[in-house]
């Protein structure tokens, strides 16, 4: 998708280093991206390549060691309410209901301007987008796999961030439940027009869900080696574009980059 309009986030001449007992180990290098409003974006490479570490410093779990990371005209400090962030690991708390795992981050962004009927209202809407409306008075280890990543994705949304960040959230998941979210997230995406990150190894998922999909260099020193522009009309149909050539064509360009441009330069 060709954007005119301002990021609402930038990431300027961004590297991350570490202190290791063997010395400093480069993450990252030369990082620059502009990630628009509504925009979907995934992240995708080898493992090693530094695609959660550039998720985490989007988040402002962890701060750069060189450039300069912008979000809604200020510079990230930190974590904050606009950046909802959903894992692999759905980190719901185990003793607490599906609702009150909602709940709690519902109370965190609106309790001092809202009462609680309409903290408990944004709660029940939030589990109602993705369909567990039916399971908000269970427990984590009552429900599946899938379910805690619905409640997790509820969660986020509740938030209302401006920003979703996801780091392969559908990577533990069976093959079929993952098709399901996948399809469940497109749904709430147009719903919210929130604007995502999404780290993934899954070609076929960065394809259905992108705008962009960012292509990261080897480690370590990864960097942005391509970015491809998906253009698929959207809301996107799994079945309709899995015999569309323009499908096929951005599958080939992402395997071409990491089997062939990325191993040979490995190797």
């Amino acid at each position: 998708m060709t954007n005119t309009s301002k990021p609402i986030v930038k990431v300027e001449d961004v590297g991350m280093s570490f202190d290791t007992k063997s010395g400093k180990f480069i993450a990252l290098r030369d990082i620059n991206l502009n990630i628009h409003e509504g925009e979907v974006i995934t992240l995708i490479g080898h493992s090693g390549c530094g695609k959660s570490t550039l998720l985490n410093l989007i988040a402002g779990l962890t701060l750069p060691s060189s450039g300069v990371m912008i979000c809604n005209g200020r510079e990230i400090s930190g974590p904050g309410p606009e950046r909802a962030v959903v894992f692999q690991n759905h980190s719901l708390l185990p003793w607490l209901t599906c609702f009150d795992n909602v709940m709690l981050a519902v109370e965190r962004v609106f309790a001092q301007k809202e009462g609680r009927d309409k903290l408990k209202a944004r709660t029940k809407a939030a589990l109602e987008m993705v369909h567990m409306d039916h399971a908000m008075h269970k427990y984590p280890h009552e429900i599946s796999g899938g379910m805690k990543q619905r409640v997790g994705i509820a969660r986020a949304f509740a938030m209302e961030p401006k920003i979703l960040l996801m780091d392969e959230p559908f990577g533990a998941l069976d093959a079929l439940t993952r098709a399901s979210l996948q399809d469940e997230l497109i749904g709430v995406m147009a719903k919210t027009g929130a604007t995502v990150v999404m780290v993934t190894h899954d070609v076929d998922e960065a394809v259905l869900l992108s705008d962009r999909v960012v292509m990261m260099t080897n480690g370590p020193a990864a960097t942005i080696g391509e970015i491809l522009e998906v253009k698929l009309e959207k809301p996107r149909n799994r079945l309709q574009l899995a015999h569309d050539p323009r499908f096929a064509a951005y599958r080939a360009s992402i395997l071409e980059f990491l089997y062939q441009k990325q191993l040979k330069k490995a190797a």
